[in-house]
């Protein structure tokens, strides 16, 4: 079966892929499953529409379309196809029953893309008056998708991680950004004291969010150079990373709660920092 996708595109016909048993098929499945298949193509998937239509186009490596929402929403693919400036060759339409083996989600809503992974370096953080996020072994998917749409809300540099971090392309993680995965910048480093001492080098001053913490976040000026420690859920900070840092906070609490949640906590450190900036 063929379908024509448009003249606005260009002229011809695509095969639709009606077989779990494709090389494209299969290719997408070992992404969305598998880290090590990311880690070794250097690409991953994001699903949906919202997310789709924000990829960079020099990212964009396929999309793949459900014959469904290929036929119910005409104006979407040809206004996607404008904004992309793709051609028919980056797109598959896929029958309806391939898809939904394809997706990951109870509901798939029928348009996933293959998306190549951007390269960043710490160096390129250390800009003028940085406020980076260093996270050490953070296991939870939703929690480092937050941090990130978080950063991305509050400005930050960027987001550096230690190699035993939950892999931020994880499907779960990609949709808990909402689509700040393509615009925060982000290094997974093997090293982590390593690079917690280059952020001290550049004379950035490091703070580590800890129960032993004898100041309380407010009473520290985060006008300069800044860069935030973040834990484990359940261990916190090693204790090695945490003696490299300059100053140890706490956010105070009441009751009987000990501690907030990783991306909770972030997120409080965070603004209190732009909004000393914005002061």
């Amino acid at each position: 079966m063929h379908y024509f996708l448009s003249n606005a595109w260009q002229k011809g016909n695509l095969i639709m892929i009606t077989s779990t048993s494709s090389s494209q098929v299969k290719h997408v499945i070992s992404l969305l499953s598998k880290a090590r298949e990311r880690k070794k193509n250097k690409e991953y998937v994001v699903e949906g529409v919202r997310m789709v239509s924000e990829v960079p186009a020099d990212l964009l490596v396929k999309i793949y379309m459900s014959e469904r929402f290929h036929s119910n929403n005409p104006e979407y693919v040809h206004e996607l196809v404008k904004k992309q400036g793709i051609s028919s060759d980056s797109i598959e339409i896929v029958a309806d029953n391939v898809f939904d083996r394809m997706s990951q989600t109870q509901t798939p809503q029928g348009i996933m893309a293959v998306v190549r992974m951007k390269d960043s370096s710490i160096s390129d953080m250390l800009t003028d008056n940085p406020l980076l996020i260093l996270v050490e072994n953070l296991q939870d998917p939703g929690n480092l998708g937050t941090i990130l749409r978080m950063g991305e809300g509050a400005g930050v540099t960027g987001v550096i991680m230690s190699s035993n971090t939950v892999d931020i392309y994880n499907p779960k993680t990609i949709r808990s950004t909402m689509g700040s995965i393509f615009r925060v910048p982000f290094v997974y480093v093997q090293d982590f004291s390593d690079a917690v001492s280059q952020c001290k080098n550049a004379g950035i001053k490091v703070y580590a969010a800890h129960l032993d913490g004898k100041n309380t976040y407010l009473g520290e000026d985060y006008r300069e150079g800044t860069a935030f420690l973040i834990g484990n859920e359940g261990n916190g900070l090693t204790e090695d990373i945490t003696k490299q840092a300059d100053t140890l906070i706490r956010i105070p609490m009441q009751g009987e709660v000990e501690s907030l949640n990783a991306a909770i906590a972030c997120t409080i450190l965070t603004y209190e920092a732009v909004r000393q900036r914005s002061v």
